[in-house]
């Protein structure tokens, strides 16, 4: 598809938080932006004028709009930092510079120090964040320094320092900050513990700090010290809402490219994220049209290839979902945990992002290409011997055996054709038997299709498992129709589909597009089966609940208990009040067979 419109590229953007990035013409970069919601936030550039003409500007020049999908809100703070540091677009003013977001570092030497900072040094220490709040920060610090006193100090601890007597200790002992490691007092296994516990807290494992806080406040707001209580207040949401390590931004993976795909019958989307520095700093997507049955490892790598050409990756290691033949010199990591799975799991949502808006845009464009898309799908999913052009899906509704119903629901082309639907009362069953009520039902409505030589469905779905297939198939047998329409059934767990003579069903993704149209059918036969009972139902209790008044019809009685809400008070009204509801001579009707019958 050649450079879909702006309108299309929006309206196919997704709801999730990520980074934006507006393109001009010639594919220079014009501004990089985050979002919460990425339709909304980038909606909201097109659709007014804006204050200041700088951005009047830079929306007249948007041509080409890409985007990253985050998981956090966050991580969309931080991808944007990085972004706009190494992309350097035009319109950004802010973010340009050389600093970064905080850090909270353990200092690697003896009896550590913690403390906040925005400059990474290589020298062993352990750094945790980076941060997008200040407030965090302060806030986990002062934390770590209410429950652990740390010293402050930046001398060197070493043994032999503290065994010469060189330093003395200073304020911070004396008021119960700090336990004097200093002179000796403190012992480096004892510190170490204290720091061994903080880091916990840093990884974001606080629950017990939680509760005392939370001890704390009530305490506090018991004994009427609200302005305290509210303080405390304030530390718990922070830590409520802490995320403790970023996916964007991490400092022990270094230079390292990763790709991921995701495809389908036609095509294979590839995503790349390029990190550098333990930072994101690009992410591309490419789809390619398969020709052949290629495999996703062929296909992942011939684009790894193009890619590294395309961006001059030089990387000497990259991450990928499977393992992948790229020669000897490059290392090939399959990662199943930690770290370097959640940024390879980044990369396949960015893929299947892309799939999803790629295929929006070609409904948009183009639906007859996708309508045949999902047809071909659902042929193949299903065993088809040909595409279910026409499905139709029955539904029992029977509550406690009362008016047992029928629905039949009919799809075309895979989209509801409302004028096709019908609804049966089943005859010849007595009280609550779905699965003779099934056999009646799917009879009926194929003896009538072939009695009026009307077209037969591609796909009979019947909802429910193997019992309520043995009884379609009953009638399907008895009709001469067994082998010219394919019938299924679909357990209540809707995951798996029961086929005619196989005990074993088949089981559907959950994400895929066929079992998205047939969830759409259940529901729909549901909803129609749902609503005609009830009114069968309301009609029934209505009738049961008024005799028969010579000369009053039914219309009249249903505004009578519409207006009065029952027949006790109907039976209690005056002829004045009945008169004002339906008319003089109705009204006496009505108050003579009452007077009658007491």
């Amino acid at each position: 598809m050649a450079n879909p419109t702006l309108a299309l590229q929006i309206q196919t953007l997704p709801d999730s938080p990520g980074v934006y990035q507006y393109y001009d013409k010639e594919g220079k970069i014009l501004y990089v932006g985050k979002a919460k919601n990425l339709k909304k936030r980038v909606s909201s550039y097109f659709n007014k004028i804006h204050d200041t003409a700088k951005t009047n500007v830079l929306v007249k020049k948007i041509v080409t709009i890409k985007h990253i999908v985050v998981p956090t809100e966050t991580d969309a703070l931080l991808l944007e930092n990085n972004l706009i540091k190494t992309l350097q677009p035009r319109y950004n003013v802010l973010l340009r510079d050389d600093k970064s977001y905080p850090w909270i570092c353990i200092k690697k030497e003896p009896f550590s120090r913690i403390f906040a900072t925005r400059r990474m040094v290589k020298d062993g220490s352990e750094y945790f964040g980076p941060y997008t709040n200040f407030k965090t920060v302060h806030t986990i610090l002062d934390l770590i320094k209410e429950l652990y006193p740390l010293r402050t100090c930046n001398y060197d601890l070493s043994k032999n320092n503290i065994d010469s007597g060189k330093f003395k200790v200073c304020l911070e002992y004396h008021i119960g900050n700090c336990k004097g490691p200093c002179e000796g007092l403190e012992t480096l296994e004892h510190y170490q513990k204290q720091i061994d516990a903080i880091r916990e807290i840093l990884k974001g494992n606080f629950k017990e700090s939680m509760k005392d806080f939370k001890r704390l406040m009530t305490s506090l707001a018991q004994d009427m010290r609200f302005e305290e209580a509210q303080k405390i207040k304030e530390k718990i949401e922070i830590l409520e809402n802490y995320q403790s390590r970023s996916t964007i931004v991490n400092p022990k993976i270094t230079n390292i490219d990763v790709f991921s795909i995701v495809s389908d019958d036609s095509s294979a989307f590839i995503n790349f994220l390029q990190i550098s520095h333990g930072s994101i700093i690009r992410s591309h997507t490419m789809e390619i049209k398969k020709k052949l049955e290629e495999t996703d490892e062929e296909l992942l790598e011939l684009a790894i290839i193009e890619l590294r050409e395309r961006f001059q990756l030089m990387s000497k290691e990259v991450i990928v979902p499977f393992e992948v033949d790229l020669g000897p010199t490059i290392k090939i990591t399959v990662p199943q945990l930690g770290d370097k799975k959640q940024i390879l799991d980044l990369s396949i949502r960015n893929a299947k992002f892309y799939r999803i808006e790629q295929l929006k845009q070609l409904q948009i464009v183009d639906p007859d290409r996708h309508t045949n898309r999902i047809m071909a799908q659902m042929k193949n999913d299903l065993r088809l011997p040909v595409e279910p052009r026409h499905i139709e899906c029955f539904d029992n509704s029977n509550i406690q055996g009362t008016n047992p119903v029928a629905a039949c629901v009919v799809f075309k082309d895979g989209k509801p054709s409302k004028k096709d639907y019908r609804h049966f009362n089943v005859k010849t069953v007595v009280g609550p038997d779905d699965f003779a009520s099934m056999e009646e039902i799917v009879y009926r409505r194929y003896k009538r299709l072939l009695d009026e030589n009307e077209p037969l469905p591609n796909l009979i779905i019947i909802d429910g498992g193997k019992g309520q297939l043995s009884s379609a198939l009953k009638s399907i047998d008895a009709l001469g129709l067994r082998g010219k329409i394919a019938i299924i059934g679909i357990a209540k767990r809707l995951e798996e589909l029961f086929y005619p003579g196989d005990s074993i069903p088949l089981y559907l993704d959950k994400k895929s597009e066929t079992l998205k149209v047939i969830q759409q059918l259940r529901n729909e036969a549901h909803r129609f089966g749902i609503t005609f009972h009830r009114d069968k139902r309301s009609k029934a209790a209505l009738n049961s609940s008024i005799e028969s008044i010579p000369g009053i019809g039914e219309k009249t009685m249903q505004t009578l208990i519409q207006h009065f809400k029952s027949v006790k008070r109907l039976k209690l009204a005056t002829e004045k009040e009945i008169s004002d509801v339906i008319g003089v001579s109705k009204a006496k009707k009505i108050t003579d067979f009452y007077h009658k019958n007491s």
